[in-house]
């Protein structure tokens, strides 16, 4: 019997055709196969909304191989992603390849791990059209708004502008909190530190509060006078203890990872970008090279809501801590779901755990990337840690007691580590050890230490932050953080200053516009509820047209408003101190698709046009199109060469990378490309007369046994010939 299994991605299909027999095909969609067209609306808003599907451009060739294998085949099985984007796609395949929904075509699994995938291909359902209509109302929702408002923005505003049903409340939460800082009114208050000596040991005493009838009151001194005053009522050589309380503090792990929680730590601890994380995560659940096992998925799968895990696990964590940390280390544990996970279909998946906690990442580092060696190895010991006992500490706190006013100090040392064994990113774990103390002691002061502060403004969003602000409000889910924070970068409605997010006049400029004409569109409780009306669909609570129709009747109307009052506003160009040499004008900053350049603002009288100054040096090379001299920039992939005369030419040439290894087939030299989708990859300096390629780095030293070339290939030396490698 000839089954077809189809899967979105070409390495999970690599991964998966591995564990199922000679009776299975495998192949991949690569993503989605229909969506609404990008030309225009695509939905038919008179007809219920309903969607005008199209097939994507260039998918053609995929859908036709996929069809002859679907005709061949005696089954075919239906294996995208379990989440409500991975059913659409389901339904969407079903339909190209004539299949019917309600036939059990539909495999699902959370993991790609050899057991997983056997299980799951025994189990095939019915496509869950509730899901398929969750994700199909909320790609309607998101067309609705972003190809209804961003037109009006070109209109109105400048082109090239984007507002989405996400996208517009993150980016407002970013406005908010940068009012909040501009309106922010600081307050004077001071602190008070007393250093003192004990067994010559430092010990800085902290002013708390005061003494009165028996009981310690915190006091905040908030002028200069206040302070002077109680230095004037203490004693400034010697300060008494007055009570030693000696407690003990346990310090629980933290829950397995979410999505949402992987992205906020990974960028606090390993300084990735959301979209960075969610790339090399997928990566680890599609599939990994592994020496003595091949290609098999580490993690399970990434865009989850849950903290649970699944028995099996939780044995095999629990077995792992007793053999390789004893029975003291070990504490069994279950997390509720998060708060926000509560009928979303994303809770129906296991928090996001290593597919086997015997592979360590340690052992296993060697197959891995950096990036990928890194993430692993934050997975697996939140997971692992998550079944560990307490961290336990002794805490001392000192008061001491100077004229009834009240200075403390405290101390704390780890008696028993627990989780922090595995797992310590989360916190600062030193010991702060204080010297030994008895009541009634008077300790020598050796400095008087007051300072003046005043309150600081609330800090930006980072991406950590702001993912973490949309969890708890309910805006977007775990697949949407990381796209929204992309878009509102790349639309230049916020730029990163040292890591946090800050709002452009464009940013600011937009959201006005938006919070004037369509409040409830960028208002976070709306949007909030309209995430849970699309829970409620996914679980057949309530029909997607009702959902779409609520939204759509006031969305008209503030929309026809929009469209009559909306005024135009000019944005002033930035005038350079460069003179057009053609009719003497200032020359103007203008920005276009390959960035910003110099332009006459006389046009379309005068269109001389040339690169801005500080992006660009002149070098002797010819431009072969134009004849033009060529200019050396930056882009995203380094340096490259750019006409001149852009952007009547637009002719660039890429600066080669030379490595100091010679070509297999001619004997020139290797160098460092990157392709249109800036994949980096390895060719040869005399393309095209040579065609050599590699994906993997080229090294100098030859195959001892065949004397071919190697290549670096998961930090290690890899010969390129097959029949080499396979004998």
């Amino acid at each position: 019997m000839n089954n077809l299994v189809i899967v979105e991605s070409p390495a999970k299909a690599k991964t998966i055709s591995k564990f199922l027999g000679k009776n299975y095909t495998v192949k991949a969609s690569v993503g989605h196969v229909r969506d609404l067209p990008k030309s225009k609306l695509g939905i038919d808003v008179e007809n219920n909304f309903e969607p005008k599907y199209i097939t994507i451009r260039g998918k053609g060739d995929i859908i036709k191989e996929l069809k002859k294998e679907a005709k061949k085949a005696d089954k075919v099985y239906l294996a995208t992603d379990p989440d409500r984007e991975g059913e659409a796609i389901s339904w969407h395949l079903a339909n190209i390849l004539n299949l019917d929904a309600n036939d059990n075509i539909r495999i699902e699994f959370n993991e790609i791990t050899k057991d997983s995938i056997k299980k799951a291909s025994k189990e095939p359902r019915k496509i869950n059209l509730d899901l398929v209509n969750a994700q199909q109302a909320r790609r309607i929702l998101d067309r609705l708004v972003g190809y209804n408002i961003s037109p009006l923005l070109w209109k109105k505003i400048e082109k090239g502008l984007s507002a989405g049903r996400v996208q517009s409340v993150a980016l407002k939460l970013i406005i908010d909190r940068e009012r909040e800082i501009n309106n922010f009114i600081s307050e004077e208050y001071w602190t008070l530190d007393l250093i003192l000596n004990k067994s010559r040991k430092k010990i800085t005493a902290k002013y708390y509060g005061i003494l009165d009838n028996g009981k310690i009151k915190k006091v905040k001194i908030n002028t200069e006078d206040e302070i002077n005053n109680i230095i004037n009522k203490i004693n400034k050589e010697k300060l008494p203890v007055y009570k030693i309380e000696k407690t003990k503090k346990n310090t629980k792990p933290y829950p397995p990872f979410t999505t949402s929680s992987l992205q906020q730590e990974a960028n606090k601890k390993l300084n990735f970008t959301a979209k960075k994380t969610m790339m090399v995560a997928q990566q680890l659940y599609e599939g990994i090279n592994i020496k003595g096992e091949g290609s098999v998925g580490l993690v399970t799968y990434i865009r989850t809501d849950s903290f649970r895990l699944s028995e099996e696990a939780i044995s095999s964590v629990k077995d792992y801590i007793l053999s390789e940390f004893g029975e003291k280390y070990y504490k069994s544990r279950v997390y509720s779901k998060s708060k926000n996970s509560e009928n979303k279909v994303q809770d129906a998946h296991e928090a996001i755990r290593p597919t086997s906690v015997f592979r360590d990442p340690g052992k296993i580092k060697d197959s891995l990337t950096s990036d990928q060696y890194k993430l692993y190895n934050l997975i697996w010991k939140r997971f692992v840690s998550c079944q560990m006992s307490d961290a336990e500490f002794d805490i001392t706190t000192i008061m001491f007691n100077s004229n009834n006013n009240i200075f403390k100090t405290s101390g704390s040392m780890l008696k028993f580590d627990g989780y922090k064994k595995v797992y310590k990113y989360a916190d600062n774990t030193d010991d702060k050890i204080l010297p030994d103390i008895m009541e009634n002691e008077e300790l020598e002061i050796s400095k008087i230490d007051p300072v003046q502060h005043f309150t600081q403004p609330p800090s930006r969003y980072n991406e950590a932050t702001l993912i973490k602000v949309m969890e708890v409000l309910g805006i977007g889910r775990p697949s949407t953080y990381a796209p929204t924070i992309a878009t509102i970068s790349s639309r230049e409605y916020v730029v990163k200053e040292k890591g946090y997010l800050l709002p452009t006049d464009m940013g600011f400029l937009v959201t006005e516009m938006l919070e004037k004409y369509f409040s409830k569109v960028v208002n976070e409780k709306f949007t909030a509820q309209m995430e849970n009306s699309l829970d409620d669909v996914s679980t057949g609570k309530v029909d997607w047209h009702d959902v779409i129709n609520d939204f759509y009747k006031d969305f008209k109307v503030d929309l026809d408003i929009a469209e009559k009052e909306m005024e135009k506003i000019e944005i002033k160009d930035e005038i350079s101190d460069v003179k057009c040499e053609k009719c003497g004008e200032f020359m103007v900053v203008k920005k276009g698709r390959y960035g910003k350049f110099l332009a006459c603002p006389n046009y379309p009288e005068c269109k001389n046009t040339k690169p801005l100054k500080e992006t660009y040096e002149e070098t002797d090379i010819k431009c072969e199109k134009c004849g033009s001299i060529m200019l050396k920039r930056n882009g995203k992939f380094g340096e490259f060469l750019a006409c001149s005369n852009y952007p009547e030419c637009k002719n660039t040439k890429q600066i080669l990378k030379e490595l100091d290894v010679d070509c297999p087939l001619c004997g020139g030299k290797i160098a460092v490309k990157y392709s249109k989708a800036g994949r980096r990859f390895f060719g040869c300096t005399n393309y095209p007369n040579c065609n050599f390629i590699s994906w993997y780095e080229p090294s100098k030293e030859k195959c001892e046994k065949c004397g071919s070339m190697m290549v670096i290939k998961n930090n290690k030396l890899t010969c390129t010939n097959k029949k080499c490698i396979e004998s």
